[in-house]
C-alpha cells in the first residue's frame, strides 16, 4: 500500500502544473547588473516573472489577476500574455511562444525568449540576448570587439559587424594606426594593453556618431592589414608577411554574442579587401543607414464647434455580470440600466446625439463598451455604476475620472471591484483594442476632471435624490479599465452604495432614479455650455 501511495504521489508531482523548479535569472543593462528576477523551468524552458522583468527593462505593467493576464508596454508597442496560452498578442498580432504562460504563486511567468523578441528590441532601441541565465541588454550596436589573437609571428584584433559598415584608415606615424567608422554604434568602449611584439595597446571608442579605433604598434611591427570579411573586420599586424584573415566568419545575429564567433587560424584564406602599410585608406560597401523608429503621436484633441456633441452612456455590468448584489431585489446591473435610460431621454431632449452601450439586460465586454464609444466618435463617455463596500456605513455619490494612480486606498478598491468584470470575458483578447489606447498619454484627463466637477455640482443641487454628495472628496481618480480605451473625455459615476441600507433604498426608488439621471444630465449640459458646445 505504501509503495502505491508513493507512486501516486510521484505522479501528482509530475503532473501538477503549478509545481516548478524555482530559481533566479539575472538582468544586465548596458553592462550594469540590475539584479535578478524570479524564474521557473518548465519542460527545460526558462520562464521569468513577467512583471519584475519588464520593470527592470523600463516597461510599464498591468496585471489582471482574475483573468490571469498581464499587459506589458514599451514605447510604441504593447503585449498581452495570458495563462495558460502558448501565444502573445503584440501590437494586435498573435505571436507564438516557445511554451505556455504560467500563473503561479501570484505571479505570471512568461518564456524568457519573449523578452528577446524583435518588437521589444525595436521599442527599446536595444539588442537583447539571453546567455548564462542572464538577460543582457545592449545598445543597438553594429560594431563590437570580439577577441585578440597573439601568435609568435602576428597579432590579430577581431571585430564583429552587423550590416554594412564603411571605414577609412591611416597611419599618421610609424607607431600609430587610426581607423574611423562613420555613423557606427559601438557595443562597448574597449581599451587594452597587449604589450606584445606587434601591438602594444589599442582603444576602440564611441565618439559622437562615429567610432574610432586607435592602435599603438610595438617596435617589431612593420606591416599591417585591415580586412573585411563576412561578418567581421580583422586587423593583422606582423613583422613581414601578413597572415591571411578568416574567409567565412558568420555575421553576428541579434541573439549571438561576439564571443561565439569561431576563429580558426587553419581556415584562413586571402582577404577580398585589405589596406596595407602607412598612408593608405579605403572604403568598404556603403554605410548602414540608421533605422528610424516610429514616434507615437498624441491622439487628436477633442473637437469643439457647431456640430452636435455625441455622448455614449454606458450602463455598467449586465447579463451574466450582475455587478454588486444585495438581496435578490437589488442588483447593480438593473439600477444602472434604469438610470442610464432616463439619462438618455434627458440628453436627447437637450439636443445631444446619444447612444447606449446596452439597452437591455445583455453582457457587453469592457472592450466592447469602449469600442462602441470610439466607433460612434463620442465626444463624451459616461459609465453609470453603483458602489459597494464591506462597511455598511460607507455611503454617498462619487464621480471618477481615469488616472494611473488612485486618489486613495478607497478609490483603488472601487476600481478593483469594477475591474473584476474581466472575469466574465469569454476570450482573453476582447479588450486588446482598449488596452492599445492606454499606451498613449491620456490628454483627455483634464477635460474628464472638468466633466466630473460639473456632474458632481448638479447632482448635489438636484433635490429629491436623497443620496449624500460630499463637496470635499466626491470627485476622485482611479484606474478603471472601461475608461482607458475611450478616445474622449470619460467619467465613471458611482451613484451610491448598494451596501448602504439608506442609499440602497433610494437607488431602488423610481423617483430618485429619475432625479439622479436629471442631475447627471444637467451637469453634462453645464459642461457643454462652458466648453462652447452649446451657445449660452
Amino acid at each position: 500500500m505504501r509503495k502505491i501511495f508513493l507512486f501516486l504521489l510521484s505522479l501528482f508531482f509530475l503532473a501538477a502544473p503549478s509545481l516548478h523548479a524555482q530559481g533566479k535569472t539575472g538582468v544586465a543593462v548596458l553592462g550594469k547588473n540590475k539584479g535578478a528576477v524570479s524564474s521557473i523551468q518548465v519542460n527545460g524552458k526558462v520562464l521569468v516573472d513577467a512583471r519584475a522583468t519588464a520593470k527592470k527593462l523600463g516597461g510599464s505593467v498591468e496585471v489582471f489577476s482574475a483573468a490571469k493576464q498581464i499587459k506589458i508596454a514599451f514605447p510604441g508597442m504593447y503585449a498581452i500574455l495570458s495563462a495558460p496560452l502558448k501565444e502573445a498578442i503584440i501590437n494586435g498580432n498573435t505571436v507564438k511562444l516557445t511554451t505556455e504562460v504560467v500563473a503561479s504563486g501570484g505571479k505570471i511567468y512568461v518564456p524568457v525568449s519573449f523578452f528577446t523578441f524583435s518588437q521589444i528590441e525595436k521599442a527599446l532601441d536595444r539588442q537583447i540576448t539571453f546567455e548564462n541565465n542572464t538577460i543582457i541588454v545592449e545598445k543597438n550596436y553594429n560594431l563590437a570587439f570580439v577577441k585578440k589573437e597573439q601568435k609568435a609571428d602576428y597579432d590579430h584584433l577581431v571585430f564583429s559587424r552587423k550590416g554594412e559598415i564603411s571605414f577609412s584608415s591611416e597611419q599618421p606615424n610609424k607607431h600609430t594606426i587610426k581607423v574611423l567608422f562613420p555613423n557606427t554604434v559601438l557595443k562597448r568602449n574597449v581599451t587594452q594593453r597587449l604589450k606584445d611584439d606587434f601591438v602594444r595597446s589599442f582603444s576602440l571608442l564611441q565618439k559622437g556618431k562615429n567610432v574610432e579605433l586607435k592602435v599603438i604598434l610595438a617596435k617589431q611591427a612593420k606591416v599591417w592589414n585591415l580586412a573585411e570579411e563576412k561578418g567581421s573586420l580583422v586587423l593583422s599586424v606582423s613583422a613581414q608577411a601578413l597572415p591571411m584573415v578568416p574567409a567565412e566568419l558568420p555575421t553576428m545575429s541579434a541573439d549571438q554574442d561576439a564571443e561565439e564567433l569561431d576563429l580558426n587560424p587553419s581556415r584562413l584564406t586571402p582577404s577580398v579587401m585589405s589596406e596595407v602599410n602607412s598612408g593608405q585608406s579605403g572604403t568598404s560597401t556603403p554605410v548602414l543607414k540608421p533605422t528610424v523608429q516610429p514616434v507615437m503621436k498624441d491622439a487628436t484633441p477633442v473637437l469643439k464647434g457647431p456640430k452636435k456633441m455625441r455622448i455614449v452612456i454606458d450602463p455598467g455590468h449586465g447579463g451574466k455580470d450582475p455587478g454588486a448584489v444585495r438581496r435578490r431585489s437589488a442588483k447593480e446591473k438593473d439600477m444602472n440600466l434604469t438610470v442610464a435610460k432616463h439619462l438618455y431621454d434627458y440628453l436627447k431632449k437637450q439636443g445631444f446625439e446619444v447612444k447606449l452601450t446596452r439597452d437591455d439586460d445583455s453582457f457587453v465586454t469592457l472592450a466592447g463598451r469602449s469600442k462602441i464609444a470610439n466607433e460612434y466618435k463620442a465626444d463624451l463617455f459616461v459609465s453609470i455604476h453603483t458602489n459597494a463596500a464591506k462597511r455598511t456605513a460607507a455611503h454617498g455619490f462619487e464621480v471618477y475620472f481615469r488616472s494611473d494612480k488612485a486618489t486613495d486606498k478607497e478609490a483603488a478598491e472601487v476600481a478593483a471591484f469594477e475591474n473584476e468584470a474581466l472575469q466574465y470575458e469569454e476570450t482573453h483578447y476582447n479588450f486588446v483594442d482598449m488596452l492599445l489606447q492606454s499606451l498613449a498619454k491620456n490628454e483627455y484627463m483634464n477635460e474628464s476632471s472638468k466633466v466630473a466637477g460639473h456632474v458632481r455640482n448638479y447632482v448635489y443641487k438636484e433635490p429629491g435624490i436623497g443620496i449624500a454628495v460630499s463637496q470635499n472628496n466626491s470627485i476622485r481618480q482611479a484606474n478603471f479599465y472601461v475608461l482607458k480605451g475611450v478616445q474622449s473625455p470619460a467619467i465613471l459615476v458611482e451613484m451610491g452604495y448598494i451596501s448602504s441600507p439608506k442609499d440602497r433604498l433610494r437607488l431602488n426608488n423610481k423617483s430618485s432614479q429619475k432625479k439622479m439621471a436629471i442631475g447627471i444630465g444637467k451637469g453634462i449640459l453645464s459642461y457643454a455650455k462652458a466648453e462652447g458646445w452649446i451657445k449660452k
